[in-house]
């Protein structure tokens, strides 16, 4: 069976969690499509051979889940030369037997518009930078700043900007538990599942 769910929203929304729970959920494979743009960031020098060149291994780096690749990843994220050499990766994944689900900013919009489910998974950009605060720590207010900067960098990018795909059902977890977040996007799952 072919069946992709992908889940698109801003950083700190909880797609990741869900993702995963989703994916565990159903039996279906999971990636975290963020972590290819953080381990092209985190190689450093030339992004679009970074990105060409990427290798499995490279998504099992340490230091992938900090604040400063996240930043790294947005960054080289806006090259359209890397997107595109992540794009066909992505594209096989999604559409491998047995289901995937896919976490991202533009899985639904660019890499897999024909997605049988299409989540996109929001919060308010407070409730994102306490999540990640409690994540990294630091400073709670430069970490805000940090969630404001990176989402007017993904939504205001020319290629592929960050936004609700057409057909999308929209996941506001920001006054959501876990268990409830997760509960609906298991629901929507299997009502598209019994529509087929």
């Amino acid at each position: 069976m072919i069946f992709t769910v992908a889940i698109d929203g801003p950083a700190a929304a909880g797609k990741g969690t869900i993702g995963r729970a989703v994916a565990a959920r159903f039996g279906f494979a999971h990636l975290d499509t963020g972590l290819l743009y953080r381990a092209v960031g985190a190689k450093g020098g030339d992004p679009v051979a970074a990105a060409e060149g990427l290798a499995t291994a490279d998504l099992e780096r340490d230091g992938l889940r900090t604040l400063a690749a996240g930043q790294a990843a947005s960054r080289v994220a806006a090259i359209p030369q890397v997107r595109a050499a992540l794009v066909e990766f992505q594209r096989r994944f999604a559409r491998r037997e047995g289901g995937a689900v896919l976490d991202g900013r533009d899985i639904g919009t660019v890499i897999c518009p024909e997605a049988e489910v299409k989540l996109y998974v929001t919060a308010s950009a407070e409730v994102r930078a306490h999540r990640r605060w409690l994540e990294v720590g630091g400073d709670e207010s430069a970490v805000l700043a940090e969630v404001h900067e990176r989402d007017a960098r993904d939504m205001g990018r020319a290629d592929a900007p960050l936004r609700a795909a057409e057909g999308a059902v929209v996941l506001d977890t920001s006054a959501m538990g876990i268990e409830e977040a997760v509960g609906r996007a298991i629901a929507v799952v299997l009502e598209r599942m019994e529509g087929r």
